[in-house]
């Protein structure tokens, strides 16, 4: 493709709207446009690099024996009310009429739909295993839709599922998938963790994320830094050898200290002159059984996921302000566990077993406790890993110590069970006979979101840099003064021979200034760029250059072309 009569629009400026890397450089590189809030068009380059990643996925799940489908996106209210989801959603779920004032949803998922089709066209388990995918779009109305492709409204995703006669069969079909999307991330040439993840909205019994590592990513993970173990910070687990034996010593009796106004962590510490770590936090949250207290030591954050996995919950969320203040006596601020365990629960970290003589809330305006020790002050009901997860913490499956790094979700397997199955009907004859429901599983890909996440892990102050399998061209082939008969034919020349090859080549004969082109070059990353130009030329050289390094090589002009074919194939090797 000549970049003269390709429609790529760049801009030199930053776009005001634009709040992270990925969507500040698709727009400056001419790959997206707004058109509404949350909803882009997809110029020339950017649709290629979304078929790079469709195709990926397409060849990975293919060759896992999944079978694609196309499912309508526009998805009839009745069964969304089968599933029970139709109220549950919330308005993220886009609800419209139709001429005959029946109601749809523009689907933001396709669980009912795939649910509706099996149930109608299997029945017996002599059909299953049995795994449908499709590469389709949803829409999700987000309440602030942000960072470009990376959360918008409407987006291209990836959404398989599995159905299954029992549980080992699904436990079988969900490692299928988790070893799928590994392949498919190290394909797309990306740095990746899969993470042990909460099921959300979606439901079902357990989960993994997986996370495009990069410094801007809006999760933060818990990583071992010796074996595979990874979590959501909230979920992961820390192992056992870090908790403390009980505090055995000895402590001065409880003394009620006055503390006008202090209620954060930092007031209090820095009024009593003590260490975060020798305060307990006291957290008053309710849940459908009743309202808890949770005790985490003040230099940790609760995990609220594990808290509500311990309780075998639905949900936990902090109380209200009235809530604390009839369980307390206190305002925010200012609760306590000492005088609490008549009135409620009380389940406490485990690291607390050893703090020792420490200082908690008095339970009474403007006032903390110091001196308390736990089991002679106060008895937790409970101890359990309620904490969020730290740099050096324990891992939970080997002698390793966790780091804590940033990541951004593109995959997510599910395994979902016999939510749906049992919800809507959807059962089959095993070979007793007898009618059981089927055993699902979901497991979904964000494809303009990999793309989006692709350039947060690769990009410098200049623009983007692609991986190779990712980039919309995988050479740039750069003329200097094109109006030079000898320089264009060269040029012409090399693009023949490279393309002959099957290289993919975005030929930049513009009539601009070489400055213009460079920083265009840098901007697009595109991973090798050719540069052709009069004085190399002449002593029958090409400059070649990786978008990743700064030095440049001069090569024969009759050697470039195996040269960058063999770079291209090495680059896309996995």
């Amino acid at each position: 493709m000549r970049f003269s009569e390709a429609l790529i629009p760049t801009l030199k400026e930053d776009p005001a709207e634009a709040e992270v890397v990925s969507h500040r450089l698709m727009m400056r590189a001419g790959m997206i446009r707004k058109l509404a809030a949350g909803i882009y068009d997809l110029l020339p380059l950017g649709l290629r690099v979304i078929r790079k990643v469709e195709n990926i996925v397409r060849q990975e799940m293919n060759a896992a024996g999944c079978q694609e489908v196309f499912l309508p996106s526009v998805q009839p209210a009745e069964l969304w009310q089968e599933s029970g989801r139709w109220d549950q959603y919330g308005p993220e779920l886009l609800r419209l009429r139709d001429r005959h004032n029946r109601e749809f949803c523009y689907g933001p998922t396709a669980e009912e739909v795939i649910t509706e089709l099996v149930r109608g066209t299997v029945r017996s388990y002599r059909q299953l295993p049995l795994n449908l995918y499709q590469i389709q779009t949803k829409f999700r109305d987000e309440i602030r839709p942000r960072f470009g492709l990376m959360r918008c409204r409407e987006f291209g995703m990836k959404d398989a599922y599995s159905f299954d006669a029992d549980e080992p069969g699904a436990e079988a079909s969900y490692r299928v998938m988790y070893d799928t999307y590994s392949r498919i991330f190290a394909r797309c040439g990306l740095r990746f963790r899969a993470v042990e993840a909460d099921t959300g909205a979606i439901g079902g019994s357990f989960s993994h994320e997986f996370m495009v590592l990069a410094n801007t990513g809006e999760d933060a993970i818990a990583a071992c830094e010796s074996c595979q173990y990874a979590a959501n910070i909230e979920k992961a687990e820390i192992g056992l050898r870090d908790e403390p034996e009980p505090f055995t010593g000895e402590a001065d009796a409880p003394e009620r200290v006055p503390t006008p106004g202090r209620r954060t962590i930092e007031e209090v510490t820095s009024f009593l002159d003590v260490k975060p770590d020798r305060l307990i936090k006291t957290l008053i949250l309710t849940t459908p059984e009743g309202t808890v207290a949770a005790l985490v030591r003040g230099d940790h954050d609760l995990a609220a996921a594990k808290l509500k996995l311990f309780l075998g919950v639905e949900w936990v969320e902090m109380a209200d302000p009235e809530t604390i203040q009839r369980i307390t006596g206190a305002p925010v601020g200012f609760a306590g566990p000492v005088g609490m365990a008549e009135k409620i629960r009380i389940v406490a970290d485990n690291v607390l077993r050893g703090i020792g003589p420490a200082v908690v809330g008095g339970n009474e305006t403007d006032v903390h406790i110091a001196n308390v020790l736990l089991g002679r002050d106060f008895t937790p009901d409970d101890f359990a890993d309620i904490r969020e997860a730290q740099k050096g913490d324990a891992c939970p499956r080997c002698e390793g110590n966790m780091t804590v790094m940033r990541g951004i979700e593109v995959g997510h397997v599910f395994k979902l069970g016999t939510k749906y199955s049992k919800a809507m009907g959807a059962t089959f004859l095993d070979e007793n006979g007898h009618e059981l429901p089927l055993v699902m599983g979901c497991y979904g890909i964000g494809i303009g979101r990999t793309a989006a996440a692709a350039i947060e892990q690769n990009h410098d102050d200049k623009g983007i840099i692609w991986p190779v399998p990712l980039a919309p061209y995988e050479v740039l082939l750069l003329s200097i003064n094109p109006g030079d008969s000898k320089i264009s034919e060269a040029s012409d020349r090399l693009m023949a021979e490279l393309e002959g090859l099957g290289i993919e080549v975005l030929y930049d004969d513009r009539d601009e200034r070489p400055g213009v082109k460079f920083n265009d070059a840098d901007l697009l990353g595109i991973p090798f760029r050719i540069t052709v130009g009069a004085r190399n030329l002449e002593q029958g050289l090409v400059e070649i250059k990786r978008r990743n390094e700064t030095e440049l090589k001069k090569v024969p002009i009759d050697q470039v072309v195996k040269m960058v074919a063999d770079m291209v194939t090495e680059a896309k090797a996995v």
